[in-house]
């Protein structure tokens, strides 16, 4: 069983940066695909961000070129640097583990105001 624990999430203004992450147990770490979803309140959750196990990184459109993922192999960790954040990045995060199965995070919150 795999456990994920997010931290790093808050409030932030507009145009600001911040960085979460998520640290991973009971898996097999480095040949896992890592990555992140993220939920606003009536929305369905989205996903963001993942890292293959080769370091193949990929983005959705929406946060391209602002946000940045990053996995540490050696400490189980994966990471999400934000920048420029926007009201409509304000959201719940949670990383996910997927290799055999999917796993999830419970998440934290960014919040960034209007």
């Amino acid at each position: 069983q795999v456990q994920l624990v997010e931290s790093g999430g808050g409030l932030v203004q507009p145009g600001g940066s911040l960085g979460l992450s998520c640290a991973a147990s009971g898996g097999v770490f480095s040949p896992a695909t890592l990555g992140w979803y993220r939920q606003s309140p009536g929305k369905e959750r989205e996903w963001v961000t993942s890292t293959g196990p080769y370091g193949r990184t990929m983005y959705a459109d929406s946060v391209k070129g602002r946000f940045t993922i990053s996995r540490d192999n050696a400490k189980n960790t994966v990471s999400l640097q934000m920048n420029s954040l926007r009201p409509e990045d304000k959201a719940v995060y949670y990383c996910y583990y997927r290799r055999d199965a999917q796993y999830w995070g419970r998440g934290t919150q960014v919040t960034v105001p209007s």
